[in-house]
């Protein structure tokens, strides 16, 4: 029983490992540094009432034998072409916040070296790369080690700074006041915490893939116990940047910046004010190899994904020889629209991931509840399909996000 869990493990871990970037890195030790502890119950609430849709990824995935996009399609083509739409319109913006906070990092570890454009251009020739050659399992197993590097560091510079005491200036020390700026912050905070519900559709095809590359397949326990291990890890490291942020900077007077290379500069600061100048080279590595590996995944994972949609609403495209440039098309279409919009945003990294999550806020309502009815169908199993308090759950979850999601919108337009 233990080594076929072990055959089962992976995909959770890798799901943990495309979430665990900006939502951590940037937007929750933002949210320490802004208002201290306050938010932690509610990274605790948006972790629990998003927890049904990103379950139900591999749930159906393991159930069925296909991806969610094929539950969508079952559901009638309306649906493949909606999930089309909001894609396209949360992708570009998507890929590039996450580079711009990557090109950040990388450009604080090596200043004066390229210009911002060069790191960009260097970072997605890279990961261009790695992707048409394939050796994207290669790095799955190295990130999985990265993960650990980080998550223990997080945990010792964090458990370091709660020994020195929490004294926030009181002069500096601000409450959340739901205020329309505080709002919009929190509901881009929302928007990738733990991570864009996007993720589910490309966790179903890592479960896929996983069947397939080992040759096992797994009971539906075995695939959510992976998926729950990563889920809760990437809680818990929410929790422990929001301490960062909140113990070392909030009520100091100090904010971050909106560069991306002065932001990186003052994240790694966090680690080696609390446990010394020689984490400073441990950090660096697993942060740039983090979000180089959610890049990677982020790269990787949109065109994956479109293909099979792209074929479903252009059958001719299903043709063979056609086969491998649909999949060509996506990822230069991803990388220089990315490009673009990270190069208007040059100076701008907090407002560009702001943006993103936001989108992705807003659209969270809708593909969890494509998520549920593909989960719910005819074509699940009643002992497979979800209980009755998961259905709860993902009722309550759904009303909270498309009320916020409404109430955002109402801002931006009144």
């Amino acid at each position: 029983m233990k080594s076929n869990f072990w055959k089962a493990l992976g995909p959770g871990i890798i799901w943990a490992g495309a979430a665990i970037g900006v939502s951590h890195l940037v937007q929750s030790t933002r949210a320490g540094a802004a208002f201290g502890f306050e938010l932690v119950g509610f990274v605790l609430l948006l972790n629990l009432i998003k927890y049904p849709f990103f379950e139900f990824g591999p749930r159906y995935a393991i159930s069925s034998g296909e991806s969610l996009i094929h539950g969508y399609l079952r559901m009638g083509k309306w649906a493949v072409y909606l999930f089309f739409i909001m894609t396209l319109g949360t992708m570009f913006t998507i890929q590039a916040a996450v580079s711009a906070v990557t090109v950040g990092i990388i450009s604080a570890i090596f200043p004066d070296v390229l210009s911002y454009q060069g790191w960009i251009i260097l970072l997605f020739s890279l990961c261009l790369l790695i992707v048409v050659v394939g050796q994207y399992k290669a790095l799955d197993r190295i990130m999985k080690i990265i993960i650990v590097v980080l998550s223990i560091s997080t945990i010792i510079a964090v458990i370091a700074a709660f020994s020195k005491g929490f004294h926030p200036n009181p002069e500096f020390a601000s409450s959340f006041s739901w205020s329309v700026s505080d709002l919009v912050f929190l509901i881009a905070f929302a928007g990738w915490m733990p991570s864009a519900i996007d993720i589910s559709v490309w966790h179903s095809m890592w479960t896929l893939a996983k069947i397939k590359h080992s040759g096992y397949r797994p009971s539906l326990k075995q695939v959510l116990l992976d998926f729950k291990i990563g889920y809760i890890g990437t809680t818990i490291l929410a929790l422990t940047f929001l301490s960062m942020g909140a113990l070392n900077m909030y009520g100091s007077g100090i904010t971050f910046s909106q560069n991306g290379a002065t932001f990186a500069t003052q994240l790694f600061s966090l680690y080696t004010s609390n446990i010394g100048s020689w984490a400073y080279v441990v950090i660096a590595i697993a942060a740039t190899a983090t979000m180089f590996s959610t890049t990677l995944t982020v790269i990787d994972a949109y065109p994956r994904v479109l293909k099979p949609v792209s074929e479903i609403l252009i059958p001719a495209l299903q043709k063979k020889e056609l086969d491998k440039y649909v999949n060509y098309f996506w990822v230069v279409l991803l990388l220089v629209v990315a490009f673009l919009i990270m190069t208007f945003f040059a100076t701008q990294m907090k407002l560009l991931v702001d943006i993103a999550t936001s989108l992705s806020f807003i659209t969270a309502p809708v593909l969890g509840y494509l998520n549920y009815k593909a989960v719910t169908g005819k074509n699940i199993a009643p002992e497979n399909q979800p209980g009755k308090a998961l259905r709860i759950l993902s009722w309550l979850g759904l009303i909270i996000l498309s009320a916020f999601a409404l109430y955002f919108i109402g801002l931006k337009i009144f």
